[in-house]
C-alpha cells in the first residue's frame, strides 16, 4: 500500500499540527474526550515511530556476545529515532502506513537511549499540552508500542533481552516492559490502556483494564 502523503516527523512538536490530526482521528474513531482521542492517536502513532530504530537495534545484536550494543564494534549501524531524522507516511483518512529514518545514528544503546528521549519526550509534551491527556499514561503507551514492536521482530527471544535496558536508556521515567508467555508466544503485559473502548469498540485482548482472569483467557483464545 502506497501512502498519500509523507510528512517530517518534526511536526509532532507542532502543537497546531498536532491538534488538527487528533481532531481528525474523530472521523476514524468516533467522537470522545480530547484526552481519549489523543491517547488512542498516540497508540497508532507511536508504534510506527519506534519501529525503524528497534528494528536496527535487534539487527545490530544478531550473532553478537551481548544482547547491548555498546557502540565500540563494527556492528551494522543504528537508525536515528530523531524527529528530525524521521518520516511518517500517512494514509488520506490520517492512518499511519509507516515511518523510516533518514540517517544512521554514531553509537550504541546509550545514544540510541538519549535519541528516543528527546523524540519520545517531545511528541509526549506536545499530545499532553493539546489535549490534556497525563503525559505518564502516554508515556506507559510509548513503553508497550517498544515491546510489541520488538516482538515483531525476526528474533523475538533476543529482542525482549534487549527491552529494559532500551527503556531504561531512554531516561523519561517510562514504566518497565513487561512480557508474558502464552503456551511458547511472548506477548506484552500492557502498562498502558489506549482507551480505544472508550469509542464504542472491544477492549484490546491484551488490556490492562479487565480481570487478569479475562486477560488471560482472552490471550489464549488469540495466540493458543
Amino acid at each position: 500500500m502506497k501512502p498519500d502523503w509523507t510528512v517530517p516527523a518534526t511536526l509532532l512538536a507542532d502543537a497546531e499540527w498536532v491538534r488538527a490530526r487528533i481532531g481528525g482521528a474523530a472521523k476514524l474513531y468516533g467522537c470522545a474526550r480530547p484526552e481519549v482521542l489523543g491517547t488512542i492517536w498516540w497508540y497508532s502513532l507511536s508504534s510506527v515511530l519506534v519501529a525503524p530504530a528497534l528494528e536496527s537495534l535487534v539487527a545490530a545484536t544478531e550473532g553478537a556476545a551481548s544482547p547491548v550494543p555498546t557502540g565500540r564494534s563494527p556492528r551494522p549501524a543504528l537508525a536515528d529515532p530523531s524527529l528530525d531524522a524521521l518520516e511518517i507516511d500517512l494514509l488520506a483518512d490520517g492512518r499511519f502506513l509507516g515511518a523510516r529514518s533518514t540517517r544512521p545514528l554514531a553509537g550504541g544503546l546509550p545514544e540510541l537511549g538519549a535519541a528516543f528521549g528527546e523524540a519520545l519526550g517531545a511528541a509526549i509534551t506536545t499530545i499532553a499540552a493539546v489535549t490534556g491527556a497525563r503525559a505518564r499514561a502516554l508515556g506507559a503507551v510509548a513503553t508497550d508500542s517498544i515491546g510489541n514492536r520488538l516482538l515483531w521482530t525476526p528474533d523475538p527471544e533476543r529482542a525482549m533481552a534487549l527491552a529494559e535496558p532500551l527503556v531504561a536508556s531512554i531516561d523519561l521515567g517510562l514504566p518497565k516492559p513487561r512480557f508474558v508467555r502464552v503456551g511458547r508466544t511472548p506477548a506484552v503485559r500492557r502498562a498502558s490502556c489506549c482507551l480505544i473502548y472508550e469509542v464504542g469498540n472491544p477492549k484490546c485482548v491484551s488490556c490492562p483494564r479487565q480481570t487478569p482472569a479475562e486477560r488471560d483467557a482472552r490471550l489464549r483464545a488469540a495466540l493458543g
